[in-house]
């Protein structure tokens, strides 16, 4: 029986050979829809939701996009964290960076946007 975290994987296996396959970086499929390149990465790890109105847009960046992909990407985000994530250098190095720096960058998400976080 396959678990949510093994069916993510397939899942997001597929959506990066799509975009792989097209030749498209984050950022061009970014600019053919509209969206933010993080975003973009975000729907094809499976971490975001695609939008009913979105769905077009990608599908036009991205035209070998199966349809049981796209209706996959638009069920809520399959959320996971993994531990060993943490020892890629990148991701070290940004943690670090919200260790150092989370105080200052909370208290201004306060005063912004107020505690509702």
């Amino acid at each position: 029986m396959e678990t949510e975290t093994s069916r993510k994987s397939s899942v997001t296996n597929l959506l990066q050979a799509v975009r792989r396959e097209s030749g498209k970086s984050f950022n061009q499929i970014a600019e053919e829809t509209g969206l933010t390149n993080v975003y973009v990465a975000q729907l094809l790890k499976r971490q975001a939701q695609l939008k009913p109105e979105t769905a077009p847009k990608l599908r036009a960046a991205l035209p070998e996009l199966p349809d049981e992909l796209i209706h996959e990407m638009m069920r809520p985000p399959i959320r996971s964290y993994d531990p060993n994530l943490i020892q890629e250098p990148t991701v070290y190095r940004l943690n670090e960076a919200v260790m150092h720096f989370g105080e200052s960058i909370k208290e201004i998400i306060n005063e912004e946007f107020g505690d509702g976080m």
